[in-house]
């Protein structure tokens, strides 16, 4: 890092991109994000196995096509894409073409069936499924000033912060729309108008089939007052520091990606927590039989296990509050029963 370069001040949103996915990027990293934090994806094989139940629901709405899409969106190094096919009935994987959506390079041994793509494939047909990739969309960063106006949060690479002019445009119409700051000093809010327009363009690239968007999220009856901007590194959270060095994320106002998604290109959109979308899918948490133990130990054990995972993926306070944003495009809504 050069002094030039680290005292440079930038919105946040252009900082972020370069240090998570510029030369030398956070998500460039060879280990992946699985070195760095837990998703449900690393959680459990399950979350897999439902999201294949929930592409085998999307193949009946279509009425079994001959190609069936599913899109893989932030792939990390692959896991969910594999995990998914490995979970499909034999006759649904042979008509399936699985697409991975990642910047990084290919990992080795990846399965050969998996496409791996910097963007999303155009007019496929299938399900889009994107688990904790808008929170990872670089956003600004507004916060009060001492007269009550917001202004765009600026910051250097070490992680200095300072304000900057006061927000206007498009940005502000998306404050005043989906998060309105009162005219308090030091209140913040991420501008979640970048993430709308990824969101409308992915949902975009899908002929027929079904969106889903699983992350971090809140809607305008809840925003956080200060925001959610924050770091994390080697699995603990940190300081946001646009270095490189860390993932840079922020919940993500799925209610507002809903809208914007809707108006440019179809309706029906619903949002849930993941501890619904999962049960809907069958996965409960639901502790085996005590009396397996003695009749059946070993399939006991993993019964047991396998309750465990499920409940770390619906637990509230934690993975189970991942909000879901579902949606349809030119096929029924309720495909989670």
């Amino acid at each position: 890092m050069t002094e030039e370069t680290s005292s440079r001040w930038l919105g946040w949103r252009v900082a972020a991109e370069g240090a998570l996915y510029g030369p030398g990027g956070f998500y460039r990293r060879p280990e992946g994000p699985a070195g760095h934090f837990r998703t449900s994806v690393h959680a459990s094989w399950l979350f897999a196995e439902a999201v294949a139940r929930l592409l085998c629901r999307v193949d009946e709405a279509l009425g079994r096509p001959g190609a069936l899409a599913f899109v893989d969106m932030a792939a990390g190094r692959g896991e969910l894409a594999g995990g998914v096919l490995a979970a499909l009935p034999a006759e649904v994987a042979a008509r399936t073409r699985a697409y991975a959506v990642e910047i990084a390079e290919r990992p080795a041994g990846l399965d050969d069936r998996i496409e791996w793509l910097a963007e999303p494939p155009q007019q496929v047909t299938g399900l889009l499924f994107a688990n904790e990739w808008l929170d990872n969309v670089p956003v600004e960063v507004a916060e009060v000033d001492a007269a009550g106006v917001p202004r765009r949060v600026l910051v250097r690479q070490d992680g200095a912060e300072r304000l900057g002019a006061p927000v206007g445009g498009a940005e502000a119409e998306w404050l005043a729309r989906w998060w309105p700051l009162p005219a308090e000093e030091g209140l913040r809010a991420e501008i979640g108008l970048p993430r709308d327009e990824a969101w409308a363009a992915a949902v975009s690239s899908l002929d027929r089939g079904l969106a889903v968007a699983v992350d971090y999220a809140h809607t305008l009856d809840a925003r956080p007052p200060f925001g959610t901007l924050t770091g994390f590194r080697a699995g603990r959270e940190t300081a946001p520091v646009p270095d490189g060095s860390c993932d840079i994320t922020a919940h993500v106002a799925l209610d507002a990606c809903a809208a914007h998604g809707s108006a440019r290109t179809l309706s029906g959109a619903r949002l849930l927590r993941q501890r619904e979308a999962l049960r809907a899918l069958g996965i409960t948490g639901a502790r085996p039989p005590l009396a397996l133990a003695s009749t059946r130990p070993a399939a006991y054990v993993r019964a047991l296990a396998s309750a465990g995972e499920a409940a770390e993926l619906t637990a509230p306070g934690g993975l189970g509050d991942f909000g879901w944003l579902l949606q349809p495009v030119g096929i029924p809504d309720a495909l989670l029963g």
